[in-house]
């Protein structure tokens, strides 16, 4: 199963640290949240993802600000891919079991 959608990438504001995210859109977050899979640490489901031509395994985690699951993108991912704060970009998802 696999899941694709087109998010704009953003930057959330830690103390020392800067974040990069996509939001899973509602539908995508809903699926998700459906599926039969075992408990992880705040509610993340283990997924492999894809932006571009560049794959990592990561997990979504549950946010109640962005009504539903959001994808952390690493440096490495936003520099191969050459993508910034606000860019749109078109996401796979696979949840791993």
């Amino acid at each position: 199963m696999e899941y694709r959608f087109t998010a704009a990438l953003w930057q959330s504001q830690g103390r020392s640290v800067s974040w990069w995210f996509v939001t899973v859109p509602p539908e995508v977050s809903d699926e998700l949240a459906e599926l039969p899979l075992p408990p992880r640490g705040f509610g993340s489901i283990k997924v492999t993802a894809t932006i571009g031509a560049t794959t990592w395994s990561t997990s979504v985690f549950p946010s109640d600000a962005r009504r539903g699951y959001i994808l952390p993108v690493k440096k490495s991912v936003r520099a191969a891919e050459n993508v910034a704060d606000g860019a749109s970009v078109d996401v796979v998802l696979v949840p791993v079991r």
